[in-house]
């Protein structure tokens, strides 16, 4: 179930009825996690046992930890939730690619060996929930946070419907507390929550399927080179794709969670106004890159054992980090190069040596817009991994894109590059001028007949625009 159907729009009604129902708060906790299962099963109803699964697993294992004194014993339980998590992570998503990459070595010291090619389903959500029982086991290895009193609290935790299958990732202590007293929505956070929602799905289903999807997947799916002003408006097309599709599955997340009164964490913050790269990471999935900064970089060392492995540890979370958004070399790729714009970044800032008073005088200058220009454009190239489905595609569209090709192919209508030529460079500029802004705190000083308008604008372009929807290209990550 995707929020752009109308399936999830009865699903949605009927779950707002329920959970306004004159009954106790355990009852409404109950019908919202049996909802959440009825949710994720209109993708694949045994995929319902992994989730089961993983969620009762960790949460015993994550009440043993926290009260085992045992050091071996609490690495042992530690290892069983890394193994049960990581391992069926490791199975579903990677197990294809990892056969294939062994394959493809062992034929190379000519041993000849062609095993079947399995038939694995990747479960949606799969990255995004076990990211989420994982943070638990390891904040109760470490006694981070108090372990959850109850195993339906943990399970709707787990499984509340909003953030189940692309995120926000969520920590317990930002949700688990919202489950022990009984919660209903404020007519404040009703309206919020409907407007978010409006929102998030013209950013999907107007903007990122009708105005630009077909652009980009012309361009990354032609064979042969391209004209230059083709293969850029592809990859920007793309570029401005992934965000609204993105950030408007995050930005319905929030407003669903808001209309049954419950606060989830904000996932984007203007991410092309970005000065630099760790500015841009601090802005584009932010769940995910403070999880990775916090599971990952800094017990690799983070900044506190010397440059060297600083730099390290930088590199690996990235090409993690890249690996986790799917089983190819091209997204380890992608990933690697975002690991190198930090190392440059990094570098020139050591050298340049500046105070945190200097660069926020620069950052509102004309030279903080240049530096956000120039962090975007190169944004735009490390998307072209991310999208290609094999490095001799990405090689191809680079080559295009640098003039590096002669008689390269036309293959995008007048249309199609006008419609670009809007939409990019609209984006750009209304993030930087939104950059240290909300929107719901913009809705809020608007007029109530401009704010109407506006909101009314945004339904009648869903409704214009409902064919074009496909599902979230982060459902399969």
């Amino acid at each position: 179930m995707v929020f752009n159907s109308y399936t999830f729009v009865a699903f949605f009604a009927i779950m707002l009825l329920v959970y306004n129902l004159p009954i106790s708060w355990k009852a409404k906790k109950v019908s919202l996690l049996l909802g959440s299962y009825v949710f994720y099963a209109a993708w694949n109803p045994p995929f319902i046992l992994l989730l089961w699964l993983s969620t009762v697993v960790d949460f015993f294992v994550g009440r043993a930890l926290y009260t085992q004194q045992n050091p071996v014993k609490k690495k042992v339980l530690l290892v069983v939730s890394l193994i049960g998590n990581l391992g069926m992570l490791c199975f579903f998503k990677y197990g294809t690619f990892l056969l294939e990459n062994f394959v493809a070595l062992v034929n190379t010291f000519g041993v000849d060996f062609h095993p079947a090619e399995p038939s694995i389903i990747l479960p949606a959500g799969i990255s995004f929930y076990t990211f989420t029982t994982l943070c638990y086991t390891i904040d109760m290895y470490k006694k981070e946070s108090q372990p959850v009193k109850s195993l339906l609290d943990f399970s709707l935790f787990v499984t509340f419907f909003p953030h189940l299958v692309a995120g926000p990732i969520v920590r317990p202590p930002q949700l688990v507390p919202q489950f022990e007293h009984p919660k209903s929505a404020t007519r404040k956070q009703m309206l919020d929550g409907l407007l978010l929602l409006s929102l998030g799905l013209f950013m999907k289903v107007v903007l990122a399927d009708a105005l630009l999807a077909d652009t980009a997947d012309t361009v990354f799916n032609t064979p042969e080179a391209l004209a230059t002003l083709d293969a850029w408006a592809g990859v920007l097309a793309f570029s401005g794709q992934i965000f609204f599709d993105f950030a408007g599955y995050s930005t319905c997340a929030v407003g669903v969670a808001l209309c049954l009164g419950f606060v989830l964490p904000q996932n984007f913050n203007y991410p092309y106004a970005a000065i630099g790269f760790s500015d841009f990471w601090k802005r584009w999935h932010i769940t995910l890159s403070a999880w990775l900064r916090d599971y990952l970089y800094i017990p690799l060392g983070g900044n506190r054992k010397g440059k060297f492995r600083m730099y390290m540890a930088l590199m690996a979370t990235m090409l993690l980090g890249g690996l986790w958004h799917g089983a190819n070399w091209t997204f380890v790729a992608w990933g690697g190069l975002h690991g190198l714009y930090l190392w440059a970044e990094k570098f020139i800032g050591d050298k340049r040596n500046l105070t945190a008073e200097e660069k926020d005088r620069q950052n509102r200058q004309w030279t903080g817009f240049l530096y956000a220009f120039l962090t975007f454009m190169l944004v735009n190239i490390t998307w072209v991994f991310f999208r290609s489905e094999s490095f001799g595609t990405a090689w191809r569209i680079l080559e295009s894109m640098f003039g590096l090709v002669d008689g390269g192919k036309m293959v995008l209508t007048t249309m199609a590059l006008v419609k670009v030529a809007v939409v990019i460079p609209a984006l750009f500029i209304f993030q930087w001028f939104m950059r240290n802004r909300k929107v719901i705190e913009v809705a809020y000083n608007m007029k109530w007949w401009s704010l109407g308008l506006t909101w009314s604008f945004l339904v009648l372009m869903l409704i214009w625009a409902q064919e074009s929807g496909g599902a979230f290209i982060y459902f399969q990550f």
